[in-house]
């Protein structure tokens, strides 16, 4: 088997890579540089999975765009097979694809780890979310039979921008928290006297448990 070297991981920088897409030639992450951007891959074109998920992610497009993210595709399909299936959502489906789609041979899925060894040659439906320095900040993988969560990939892009611009961490289903509402997680103390204080000045559990509301700035 040929080898790629190791997929990106979260933390990694992604790999530059030259691209043919729907929209013409692109350079990633080079050509989102100040922007975060989703990279999904999925099975193949003129599939009804990926129909559903194509359609469920340019009705949120605008969404994503307030948030400061592209959207890319990729399957291991040419260009004129993604040119086509984009025109065929929107003559059925009144529907604008707007986004670009990479067309693959199959070097780049390999690379990002986008093949599982046991379903043949499509990719998986992978996700890579990644921020505008070029990181990686979140990867997904859902089985070929199984549709992604789009409004989750949202409320992930929301929670990982909130967290770094109030240094916080984000409790399960935020903003919907069965503990602490859509309050966010103050980071824990390092030391005993910051323990005291972060007790004494936030709202808390215990002392390695404390939560604040968004509208609080203070560290």
């Amino acid at each position: 088997m040929e080898q790629y070297g190791s997929m990106p991981l979260i933390g990694d920088m992604f790999p530059e890579v030259e691209v043919q897409t729907t929209l013409g030639k692109m350079v990633i992450p080079k050509d989102f540089q100040g922007k975060w951007f989703i990279l999904f891959s999925h099975p193949a074109d003129f599939t009804p999975v990926c129909t559903t998920e194509f359609y469920a992610f340019q009705q949120r497009y605008d969404e994503f765009k307030k948030l400061n993210t592209e959207l890319i595709g990729l399957s291991i399909d040419q260009v004129f097979s993604h040119i086509k299936w984009v025109e065929w959502i929107k003559d059925n489906l009144n529907t604008e694809i707007q986004f670009p789609i990479i067309a693959d041979n199959g070097d780049l899925a390999k690379r990002l780890g986008f093949i599982h060894p046991g379903k043949g040659t499509n990719t998986v439906r992978a996700v890579f979310l990644v921020d505008p320095a070029g990181k990686v900040r979140a990867i997904l993988y859902y089985p070929q039979e199984l549709g992604r969560n789009f409004d989750e990939l949202l409320r992930m892009v929301k929670a990982i921008q909130i967290a770094d611009n109030n240094h916080a961490a984000m409790p399960a289903n935020w903003p919907n928290n069965e503990l602490i509402g859509d309050n966010v997680i103050v980071p824990p103390a390092s030391d005993i006297k910051a323990a005291q204080y972060k007790k004494s000045r936030y709202k808390n559990y215990d002392w390695w448990f404390c939560y604040k509301d968004l509208n609080d700035k203070s560290e």
